[in-house]
């Protein structure tokens, strides 16, 4: 059995062949809470003496519906795919509110929206190639949801700070999640070694810098700029 893993932040593919290793909701929280560890740990003193109770709950929802989206959509999609519909659909999702922020737009980037919208309508038209429904559907729905997450972190003062609060407050989320299927569970040290790292590591630094990286640039840049990670 394959799984495929695309994490956003770091424009790193993972193909892991774990032979069950892993069911892919307890992946999804051990991804989530290594992250939440790593970075409550760096950030635990300046919680301590600094911290206020202004968690973003928009972004804890869509890093939620991302991490479950994103973790069943690549059940049934190939890694190259599952990234197409992923950030077509984030890119889509930026744009959007880009226009409802009021800001300008070039004929050419409406040329090259117009031409990811097309290649989005393609890719999921059916056919021969056509990908897994359902899967395409998730993705579609993790895609809202990273966009809708990248989004919120323009409004963030703290990027560290902010990653970290919205890690430790999407654990219970996806540990439900988990409940809902423990009898499928299966850990295996290949699989939580997989997911730690790419929680810690991947996800936990990758989203900081990626939170820090937005604030400075134009939504319809910031999503350009991500449709890096398909190629």
């Amino acid at each position: 059995k394959k799984f495929f893993f695309n994490d956003t932040a770091t424009t790193e593919i993972y193909t892991l062949s774990l032979h069950d290793a892993l069911p892919i909701s307890s992946f999804a929280t051990l991804r989530v809470l290594a992250g939440a560890l790593t970075l409550g740990l760096i950030v635990l003193p300046r919680w301590r003496t600094e911290y206020k109770a202004n968690t973003d709950l928009v972004a804890v929802g869509a890093l939620l519906g991302y991490m479950i989206c994103f973790s069943y959509a690549y059940l049934s999609l190939a890694a190259g795919t599952g990234a197409l519909i992923l950030f077509g659909t984030v890119q889509l999702t930026m744009f959007v509110a880009a226009l409802r922020a009021g800001e300008p737009f070039s004929p050419l980037a409406w040329l090259g929206l117009s031409g990811a919208l097309a290649g989005l309508v393609y890719l999921v038209s059916p056919g021969l190639t056509a990908p897994d429904p359902l899967g395409a559907v998730l993705m579609t729905g993790a895609g809202l949801g990273w966009g809708m997450y990248s989004l919120s972190g323009r409004r963030a003062p703290d990027a560290l700070i902010a990653t970290a609060s919205n890690f430790v407050w999407t654990l219970p989320g996806v540990a439900l999640v988990s409940l809902l299927t423990i009898a499928n569970m299966n850990v295996t040290l290949l699989g939580a070694a997989y997911a730690i790292a790419s929680g810690a590591i991947a996800s936990g630094f990758g989203y900081v810098v990626w939170f820090a990286a937005v604030k400075r640039l134009r939504a319809t840049t910031a999503a350009t700029v991500q449709l890096s990670v398909p190629i």
